[in-house]
């Protein structure tokens, strides 16, 4: 059966964050570093202050650097005032994305793929700043499940 993903184009306003960050090359984040970070995150939400949605965590992925990237997993805040021993806070600026779901029994690969397939199809050019995507997880979803669901959101420009 072909998997469809249902694109939409939204903007989303400057926000403030705070988490944790990771840095790791993509075999680092594919054996299990990113999920290790969600999980300790998951541990550790009762420290964050002022979360907005409480619901959803958001994982920042930023551009690649020497065969390696850069990813945040935080919780979007109404301050960053307080930051907990061992996170940061980072503010993401308004930007506009291609965004979709990713279901449960769908390839995460192929929602990627589809996606950028969209995205060019539509005439639109990725975004040329530092975030190059994010995603949205269900906060009580476990990290480590074989077949997780979660928004995709890819910055792109305007036209």
């Amino acid at each position: 059966m072909e998997q469809r993903n249902e694109s939409t184009i939204i903007t989303k306003e400057s926000f403030q964050a705070v988490g944790l960050k990771w840095e790791g090359t993509f075999a680092e984040a594919g054996a299990g570093g990113i999920r290790a970070v969600h999980s300790e995150i998951n541990r550790r939400l009762q420290e964050i202050r002022h979360v907005l949605y409480p619901d959803t965590l958001l994982g920042l992925s930023y551009h690649i650097n020497e065969g390696g990237f850069t990813h945040y997993s935080v919780m979007e805040v109404e301050s960053a005032k307080h930051i907990p021993d061992g996170m940061v806070s980072i503010t993401v600026p308004t930007l506009t994305y291609a965004k979709c779901e990713h279901k449960k029994d769908q390839s995460i690969d192929l929602s990627y793929k589809n996606m950028y397939a969209w995205i060019a199809s539509q005439g639109y050019q990725l975004h040329k700043g530092e975030v190059t995507h994010y995603e949205e997880y269900p906060i009580h979803q476990d990290p480590y499940v074989k077949d997780p669901e979660f928004i995709i959101m890819i910055p792109i420009e305007n036209n």
